[in-house]
Parts: structure tokens; C-alpha cells; sequence
């Protein structure tokens, strides 16, 4: 009979005489149907692409334990360095549509005067440490990317979706680090914004990834052995290559790399002898001698600074209380001169050692110009290139007795490239916000 009960009969594709699929139907609903039907349609989709023996929900745990706990004290010191920044002042802020991402901001304090650096320290040879360890989990993971059919159900949409964003986050935030590390900005817009949305996406993905995977880490940690294709995630290769090594060297190399990346940046930090194997930090080895013998991020000819803008017509305007003042350099050293011994660091994780600076303590400009309390000021510079002409200091910072306007450092006159005639040192302070070659202070104008 040709006919049958409930209408004429829907032929499917036919396989060929030699087993291929017939022609996809005409719909493309019955197409999509039919090529997920077919099977992984090319090479990496196929799981007998990924043939090595290493892969496994155990290799997999472990390195996503380590980075359990790296990745939290990263987010966490990266979080306390956009503080320091003070960025709910209006000039300093590099990211004014943050939102809510600003929630936890809080006044930055003066002490100990070497928290910046160590929170900046950490943040940068951490970072540096985890490559390796990144690397290898992605590797570890990578078949995942190309599961097939990439899609099976809304649920697992959003996990792929998840990963997506986790695998993403991860490389452009490492990226964006490294090139800020090595001073290459090669990425459209500015490094401050990138790096903090691109982090937040990161960790969103990151808890998500958490939630769903935890359970599995942990089964996978005590040592259970799921069956090949069955509570394995699709790690274990179902046609796995000869080993030519095992778990344990691959683990031992990525620690070794880890070791080496650490002892090859930390010194840039910590200072002393290992300051010379920070053969990786731009800023690692010391300018050849001197009383200025510590690193320089931006030279004078770098910020435009002529010989006009330091010569004998230089001036500085003091304003506040209503209050102006405009003063000489003979002016400066002539009022009552302190001294303050603090190291910079800055936002490359380079830091000096205490440095033995000498000048008017910014609280005492205040004075002088009737700026009572003392407020907050704005620095502005001469500084004609780059991001960082003026700068926002807090109260408290203006009023620690430390926090000077620097004529001298280690018993000299400050260079042109340190900022001569006159710049900022505040403790705990974030490099950058130290201004240099400054030409006017607004107290009260924050």
C-alpha cells in the first residue's frame, strides 16, 4: 500500500552503496538534526583526535587545586592595588563607569609604608608564577573545548558558555598583565580598564566553574577512578598514544617552570642580591651607580620635560584656604626641611628599598596657604605625555608627617628624569601618584 494512517510517509536520508549519508534534508532544522546525527564532522571534534595518556579528571585536579588557592590571593592583592589608587578621587580614576565593581573601595592608608609594595609585589611574581600552571590546565582540558555536539540541552549551553568566558578571561587577563609587566602596551584603550573588567569577567566564570566542578575535583583528589568515558568529563583519551612520560614529570616540569619564572621576577621586588637574577622585569637591574641609582618607568624626555620647565624660571603655585602662594626652589629650601626614608613601587611590581628623601612636608604647604585640616590635594605636573600629569592625594596621606615634596634624595638634588625640581613621595603610595616635576598643589580641590 502507498498510503498510510495519518498522512503519506516522510522518507529519511539514505545511506549510500558505500555507507554514506544520503542527501540532508531541505529544512534546516532536519539539516542541523541530521549533521548532529552524522557525528563530529572534522578532526578536533572527534575524540580520537586527542590521543595523550596524561589527560585525566586527576591531572586535571591537581593543577586546578593549585590555582584554588593562587587564583583567589591574585584577585584579592589585584583588587587591594586598584585601591591604592585611591580611584573614588575623580582625577585618579581610570575606570569611571566601574559601577558596583567599586563597592569595597576604601581610603588607602599610610602604613605600613610598605604595603604597596607588598601587595603589588605579590600580585605581579604570583601572577607570573601561575603561568605555567594555566598553561598546563588548559591543556589539560582543551578536548572539552571541542565537544561534540557543542551544544545538547539549555543547561549545557550555559556551561559551555561558562568555559568559554573562564578559558577567555584567563588568557586575555594573564595577557594584559604580562605586556603591563614588560611596559609593551600593545592592546587597544588603556591597561586599567582591560585589566579590571576583563578580571571581573574572569572571576564570574571562574565561581561558576567552581560550583559546578568542586564535587568532581574532589572525587578525582581522594583517588576515584572513574570509568573510561563514564564520570571522566571526556578527559580520558578513549584511544590514548604510548607514554613517553608521566604525570608526575609533566607536574614536576610545570613546577620547575614556576620555580624558574619566580626566581627570574621576585627580585625586582624583594631588592638585595636577587635583584640580579630579575632578568625578566624590565626595571630588574639598577642604573649603573649613583645617588639616583633606582629605576625610571617615564624620563623626563619621555614626559616632555624641557630645560623651560626646569630651569630657573620654574615656579610652584600653592593654593587653598583662599589662599595663593608661588614659590621659588630657593623658596622650597629655605622653609623647614625633612626627611623621610621610603622605597617606590610601582604597578609593574618593581619596588626600590628605602630611599633617603629630603624636603617640605606637604602638610606644612597647607599650612602655608591657611589649607586647615589638612584636605586632600590635587598634584599637577609639568608632564606633557602619558596618563599621569596630575594626581589626587588623600587627607591622611597629605597629613602624615612623612609625606613630603622631595627636593633632595639620598643626599643629592633630584635628577631631571627623577623630577627635578620638585616631586611627591607619600608612603604606601603607588609609584605613579608620586608625582614628579610638580607645578601646582590645590589643597581642598580633590
Amino acid at each position: 500500500m502507498d498510503e498510510q494512517v495519518g498522512g503519506p510517509r516522510r522518507e529519511r536520508p539514505s545511506d549510500g552503496a558505500d555507507g554514506e549519508p544520503g542527501p540532508l534534508p531541505r529544512r534546516p532544522v532536519g539539516r542541523v538534526r541530521a549533521l548532529l546525527r552524522a557525528g563530529p564532522p572534522f578532526g578536533p571534534t572527534r575524540p580520537g583526535f586527542w590521543r595523550s595518556p596524561l589527560r585525566g579528571p586527576r591531572l586535571t585536579s591537581l593543577l586546578g587545586a593549585v590555582l584554588l588557592v593562587g587564583l583567589p590571593v591574585l584577585f584579592l592583592t589585584g583588587l587591594l592595588s586598584y585601591a591604592a589608587y585611591n580611584p573614588d578621587l575623580g582625577s585618579n580614576d581610570m575606570t569611571p563607569d566601574k559601577g558596583i565593581l567599586g563597592f569595597y573601595l576604601f581610603p588607602w592608608p599610610t602604613d605600613p609604608p610598605w604595603l604597596y609594595r607588598l601587595t603589588q609585589g605579590v600580585h605581579v611574581t604570583l601572577g607570573v608564577m601561575l603561568v605555567p600552571v594555566v598553561l598546563a590546565k588548559l591543556w589539560s582540558v582543551v578536548p572539552l573545548l571541542f565537544h561534540w555536539p557543542p551544544v545538547r540541552s539549555p543547561a549545557h549551553a550555559l556551561e559551555r558558555l561558562s568555559l568559554l568566558f573562564l578559558v577567555g578571561g584567563a588568557l586575555f587577563v594573564f595577557a594584559t598583565g604580562i605586556l603591563n609587566i614588560q611596559l609593551e602596551y600593545v592592546f587597544p584603550g588603556s591597561f586599567y580598564p582591560l585589566h579590571l573588567y576583563g578580571s571581573w569577567v574572569f572571576v564570574a566564570a571562574l565561581v561558576s566553574h567552581i560550583a559546578l566542578k568542586l564535587p568532581a575535583m574532589v572525587r578525582a583528589l581522594r583517588g576515584h577512578r572513574p570509568h573510561r568515558g563514564r564520570g571522566d568529563d571526556g578527559l580520558v583519551a578513549p584511544d590514548p598514544a604510548p607514554e613517553t612520560a608521566s604525570r608526575r614529570a609533566l607536574l614536576g616540569a610545570v613546577g620547575l617552570g614556576s620555580l624558574a619564572l619566580l626566581l627570574t621576577t621576585v627580585g625586582q621586588s624583594l631588592g638585595g642580591p636577587l635583584r640580579r637574577t630579575a632578568v625578566l622585569a624590565p626595571h630588574g637591574r639598577l642604573p649603573a651607580g649613583g645617588a639616583e641609582g633606582f629605576p625610571v618607568n617615564t624620563t623626563a624626555a619621555r614626559a616632555g620635560i624641557t630645560g623651560a620647565d626646569t630651569g630657573p624660571d620654574w615656579r610652584l603655585t600653592v593654593r587653598g584656604g583662599g589662599r595663593e602662594a608661588v614659590l621659588t626652589r630657593e623658596d622650597l629650601l629655605a622653609l623647614p626641611q625633612h626627611r623621610s626614608a621610603l622605597p617606590i613601587a610601582c604597578v609593574e611590581g618593581w619596588s626600590t628599598p628605602d630611599l633617603d628623601w629630603e624636603g617640605v612636608r606637604l602638610a606644612d604647604l597647607a599650612a602655608l596657604v591657611g589649607a586647615a585640616g589638612p584636605p586632600g590635594v590635587l598634584v599637577e605636573s609639568a608632564q606633557r605625555s602619558g596618563a599621569f600629569s596630575s594626581a589626587a592625594l588623600r587627607d591622611n596621606q597629605v597629613a602624615d608627617p612623612r609625606s613630603l615634596l622631595a627636593l633632595r634624595v639620598n643626599g643629592k638634588d633630584l635628577s631631571p628624569d627623577h623630577g627635578y625640581p620638585a616631586r611627591v613621595i607619600v608612603p604606601a603610595n603607588p609609584g605613579v601618584h608620586n608625582t614628579k616635576w610638580v607645578t601646582r598643589l590645590g589643597f581642598g580641590e580633590v
